[in-house]
């Protein structure tokens, strides 16, 4: 290969790099960098003006029992760290799980699944991957899924 096609592809991707962090960030140079709205779409039930870490939710929770209370406890082990406590998500680190995106009809089960147990491409936010979540059973997912389900109802997400 002759040096000059050497460089041109160097150059192209480098230029494909760039793209890609810059579409990644969000567009630093709109003021929104990696802690911007972060939106994919609908900002519908985020709160605005928020910090890092800070949750993007406000969470109506209602009285857990049974399968519901044993996925809290799962979620909060496996899963909060980064969706953020009851599912709120947390600005520059996850999405609220309880959002629109997540719905029943939008989201299946499966996709709770898929992702914790595979990971998954970041589609509607700009978080960036999910990595799978080490160590989780399909059993634990199960009652997760029974407890995020529960939180969508209580916030009006059918």
């Amino acid at each position: 290969m002759k040096t000059g096609t050497i460089v041109a592809v160097a150059a192209l991707v480098a230029l494909g790099a760039y793209g890609a962090l810059k579409l990644n960030m969000g567009g630093a140079e709109e003021g929104r960098g990696r802690m911007g709205p972060q939106m994919g779409g609908s900002e519908q039930g985020v709160q605005k003006n928020l910090a890092p870490g800070d949750p993007m939710r406000k969470v109506v929770v209602p009285e857990l029992t049974g399968e519901a209370k044993m996925g809290e406890r799962a979620f909060n082990a496996k899963c909060a760290v980064c969706h953020g406590k009851n599912a709120a998500g947390q600005m520059g680190v996850a999405p609220p799980l309880i959002h629109q995106y997540y719905r029943p009809g939008h989201h299946g089960d499966a996709a709770f699944y898929n992702a914790a147990l595979n990971g998954v491409r970041s589609h509607h936010w700009r978080f960036g991957d999910m990595p799978p979540v080490q160590g989780i059973t399909r059993a634990e997912i199960k009652t997760i899924v029974t407890y995020i389900r529960t939180l969508q109802r209580a916030n009006g997400i059918k």
